[in-house]
């Protein structure tokens, strides 16, 4: 099984702190900072999960998910956010196969691997 998961965050810290803890996990990650860069990694690298932000300039979190969903369906997105998520979908129709609220914690991120892959 592919162990590479990539993070979307404009705030580098976070990639990193998500990095490090996927590292636990014996996986590996590849950051990028907005949308566009993560469309990139995704046309040059495969990846078992994708993990990004919501809220991002230049192209959304829920932006991404469609873009990623339509490139590749089975592909698990996981979106981060700092304030209150309900159920939600794109306009596409497409929704997110996990959330992880800020601030998270070692078992989130455990859970998330189980139960995504």
């Amino acid at each position: 099984m592919n162990k590479t998961v990539l993070i979307v965050d404009d705030n580098p810290n976070m990639s990193a702190l998500l990095s490090e803890m996927l590292e636990i996990f014996d996986f590996s990650s590849v950051s990028a900072r907005n949308g566009h860069e993560a469309l990139a990694a995704l046309e040059e690298n495969k990846f078992s999960l994708v993990i990004t932000d919501i809220k991002m300039p230049e192209m959304s979190g829920i932006e991404l998910l469609g873009k990623v969903k339509e490139i590749n369906p089975k592909m698990p997105v996981v979106m981060i956010s700092g304030y209150s998520v309900g159920e939600f979908e794109n306009d596409e129709g497409f929704k997110p196969d996990g959330f992880l609220s800020k601030p998270f914690l070692m078992s989130d991120i455990e859970k998330l691997l189980n139960s995504l892959l």
